[in-house]
This record gives structure tokens, sequence and C-alpha cells, in this order.
């Protein structure tokens, strides 16, 4: 796909690997609405627009398609709410449940979505490495991802032309792990020790994973890991 003169939707386009993945976009030519529930993390970011809703919300993903029809991408990072982690016999059932809410909102912008894209359009999700290799705690986010990645494995057959992949990121440095401090370097650091990339991933560094697929009119129903290393640590 050449990117130059397309629009992409981009939900939880407002912060870390989406915010990434939109400016990238937004430098090749694209015409980027970056969507959350909170519009303003992205501060600001000139040429690209933005607009909220909640992937949780079919009747606000209807009205966002309809108004934003056609658009040739469409990229979806958005948690869709929190994630529990810890050990699952010790975790609260609903906690469990509650992490799949990334599954259904990925599940909500590609089933009201793909209507809306152009023939050769392209959709990309984001899981992450658990759904490959999952460590002590990790089973929601193992679940989750899983979920996501067979997902596009399955209905890539029923969209084609149209493409779906995943990218499924490790650890990557982002607000996700709090506000920048001395606490969250070491976190990074001490989750990341044993990789072969012995660091954070950065937001940018997943971006460009995510431009690959999109580009690239040869890849559909796969994952691309972009995650230091992390399945073979």
């Amino acid at each position: 796909m050449d990117l130059d003169g397309k629009k992409a939707l981009v939900f939880g386009g407002t912060s870390g690997i989406g915010l990434s993945a939109c400016e990238l976009l937004r430098d090749s030519g694209v015409e980027v609405v970056a969507i959350s529930r909170d519009p303003s993390k992205a501060g600001e970011n000139t040429g690209i627009r933005l607009e909220k809703c909640d992937v949780r919300d079919p009747e606000s993903l209807e009205n966002l398609f309809a108004k934003e029809a056609p658009f040739d991408i469409l990229i979806s990072a958005a948690t869709g709410g929190s994630r529990a982690s810890g050990p699952f016999l010790k975790m609260e059932l609903s906690a469990y449940q509650a992490s799949f809410d990334k599954l259904w909102g990925y599940t909500n912008v590609v089933r009201l979505g793909t209507e809306h894209l152009t023939e050769q359009g392209s959709i990309v999700l984001v899981s992450g490495a658990p759904a490959r290799r999952a460590k002590p705690g990790q089973a929601a986010l193992a679940s989750v991802g899983g979920a996501v990645e067979q997902f596009s494995r399955a209905i890539a057959p029923e969209i084609a032309p149209r493409r779906i992949n995943v990218v499924s990121p490790g650890v990557v440095d982002t607000p996700m792990f709090g506000p920048e401090s001395d606490q969250r370097q070491n976190m990074l650091q001490a989750a990341t020790a044993k990789n072969l990339i012995q660091r954070a991933g950065t937001p940018e560094e997943v971006a460009k994973a995510i431009i690959f697929l999109v580009e690239n009119d040869f890849v559909t129903g796969t994952t691309v890991e972009v995650d230091g290393g992390w399945i073979l640590s």
C-alpha cells in the first residue's frame, strides 16, 4: 500500500504505541484520526485529528465509522480497560473476565469497521508477548493475547482482499508503566534483564512494525513479534 493520500483510523492512538503509529502515518502523508476515551492524552500534535470513542460501545463506534467512512487503514492498540495480573488461583474472576475487554474492543472495531474499509484496506491489531510465552502471573494477558492472534488468523480469509495482521510487543516503555521516574526505569530494567535484548522497547520501534504490516500487501493473517527476544529468553 502506498501510504500517501490514504486515511487511517487509530484506536488507542493518543498515547504510547498507538500515538507513535499515528505520527509515522502522518509523516508518510496519511490523513490520521487518533481515537481514544481520553483524546487529551495526545497533547499538541499537529496534523493528527482527535476523536473520543470507547471501543466497548458499539453504538458510538457505528456512529464514528459512518462519519469517517471510507478509510484505508484501521489500527487498534486500545486496551479497552484494566488488565489483571498475578497468580491465577488468587485472581478475582471478575478481574480476569474484565481483561477480555481488550478482545471485545478489537472484535467490535473489526466487526463494525471493516464494511467501511476500502477494498485493499489493512487492519492491524496489537497483542503481546505473553500470548506466545507466558510468565507466571500472566494468565490473563496470555489468554487475551492468544485470542486476539487466533481471531486475526480466523477472519483473514473472510475479509480478503482486505488484510488483517497483529503486532506482538514485549516490554515497551510507555505511560502504561506510570509517570517517568527512577522506579519506572528500574521496573523496566528488571522486566527485561533476561531478554536477549536487555532493555525495554520504544513505542516507535513497535509502531514501525505496524507500518510494515500496513504497507506490505503480501502479508495477512500473521503476527509479527517486536519483543526484544522475549520468546527465546
